[in-house]
């Protein structure tokens, strides 16, 4: 049985105000078949105030998805012009989280999984762009799904079409992540407002955040520093239907990261061994 939910709006706060019409709402996936039968009139993940019966078309507790991305220097990792993906993170509205809902999904192996299923380009673009700073890739991707994946309750596999293989749900988790990146290119955006990365030039947390605001299109994110300088990224978003083939709306970030208001932030260049 489906499970019920109870999400208040009262509990979202001032920070999630209801979404802009104006803003672009997404569909990772560009599916011209929809695996869901998610009506197209449905909720938006916590801006609801009554009761939803169905949580394979309303993404709870977790319906605050935070879109997370690395600038690792040392070790770098990825290329040189791009930032690289963290994951896709089902907070709840109230910006506390759950983790590791469901052990016995603790995919392992998600390569094979993905070509399987044949998502090899995902896994090319994974192997570039989804890296960890050791090597451990394969660790990197299990972690993520397990911790944060299995928390979705949109992809749990009683949400998926009838006859969908064992994992199916993870390959699409991997997928959307993947698309969602790909519509988020934060250097290119930081570059097109004049910040490059540089061993000499510093930043306001201020300028970081309105040049992202500005060439993102009035969406502003939540930035990380480590030891002074630009290390992470947070892109927040509520969704409409199922991570699988719903409409992602961007919204402000509902909290700061750790860069400090009141310092120069350093934006360095990746190092290469």
């Amino acid at each position: 049985m489906r499970a019920t939910a109870v999400v208040l709006a009262s509990v979202i706060g001032a920070a999630l105000a209801s979404p802009s019409p104006a803003q672009i709402v997404l569909n990772p996936l560009q599916l011209s078949t929809p695996l869901s039968s998610c009506p197209a009139n449905g909720p938006i993940s916590c801006h609801n105030s009554s009761r939803i019966p169905d949580l394979c078309c309303f993404e709870s507790p977790g319906g605050l998805l935070l879109q997370t991305q690395f600038w690792d220097t040392h070790p770098s990792t990825g290329p040189e012009d791009s930032w690289t993906i963290h994951g896709l993170w089902p907070d709840n509205c109230d910006t506390t989280f759950n983790e590791n809902c469901d052990p016995s999904r603790a995919y392992t192996d998600i390569a094979s999984l993905l070509t399987d299923n044949g998502a090899t380009d995902t896994l090319n673009f994974m192997e570039t762009y989804w890296v960890d700073m050791h090597g451990e890739n394969e660790q990197f991707w299990e972690h993520e799904w397990s911790k944060h994946g299995t928390c979705m309750s949109t992809l749990n596999p009683q949400c998926l079409p009838s006859g969908s293989p064992d994992g199916f749900e993870a390959v699409l988790f991997f997928q959307t992540v993947v698309s969602l990146f790909q519509s988020l290119p934060t250097y290119t955006w930081l570059a097109n407002e004049g910040i490059t990365p540089s061993h000499d030039r510093t930043y306001t947390l201020s300028e970081l955040l309105s040049a992202l605001k500005r060439a993102s299109g009035g969406i502003e994110p939540a930035l990380d520093c480590k030891s002074g300088a630009l290390n992470a990224v947070s892109w927040y978003f509520n969704v409409k239907g199922s991570i699988a083939d719903g409409t992602f709306v961007p919204i402000n970030a509902p909290k700061h990261g750790d860069c400090h208001s009141s310092s120069r932030i350093k934006y360095l260049p990746k190092t290469r061994h």
